[in-house]
């Protein structure tokens, strides 16, 4: 973690656009943790029998239509709390390590989840659409689903970055 604070500061004295290309690389990083963890759970969630049934079972509410072919309720379920449990561990990890931010968890984390819910809606949408469309071109059922959710998650990403950097003000240095 020392390596890391050092790098924080060289990019610090070469100036704001330098800490920006700096705080971006390390959000690739955090991001691609994040990726880890929703695949994981993606790929295992849906082992537990009791999910598992749920496949079988359409979902249709509002803009969400999960019939049996798009993995029904279970894949509803499945995509979504993937998707949270990543983006819970990315908001704690960008906080600390990428931006170096003691901004009041109380006041950053409403905004972050108001935001959060906004961006999950839209991905609980176009998920299982895209999802669709891939097993159209034969894919698999397992590639459809990772491929629709990388998509998303590429989505998810461009759009976190500006919005972590507004909300995670960094660390006031101490006067010396």
């Amino acid at each position: 973690m020392a390596k890391l604070k050092d790098i924080d500061n060289m990019a610090e004295k070469k100036g704001s656009f330098l800490v920006t290309v700096w705080q971006f690389v390390k959000f690739i990083v955090v991001s691609l943790l994040a990726m880890i963890v929703q695949f994981v759970l993606l790929n295992t969630l849906d082992l537990i029998p009791a999910i598992n049934a749920l496949y079988a079972q359409p979902f249709s509410w509002w803009v969400f239509v999960y019939d049996v072919a798009a993995g029904g309720l279970g894949y509803f379920i499945v995509s979504n709390t993937a998707n949270i449990i990543a983006q819970i561990v990315a908001f704690f990890v960008n906080k600390e390590k990428t931006f170096n931010s003691d901004t009041n968890v109380a006041v950053t984390l409403p905004v972050y989840i108001a935001f959060t819910i906004g961006l999950i809606l839209f991905s609980a949408w176009l998920n299982p659409t895209l999802k669709n469309v891939f097993l159209g071109f034969d894919l698999g059922e397992a590639a459809a689903k990772n491929i629709a959710t990388m998509i998303c998650s590429s989505v998810q990403f461009f759009l976190y970055f500006p919005v972590d950097k507004l909300l995670m003000k960094p660390r006031k240095k101490n006067a010396e």
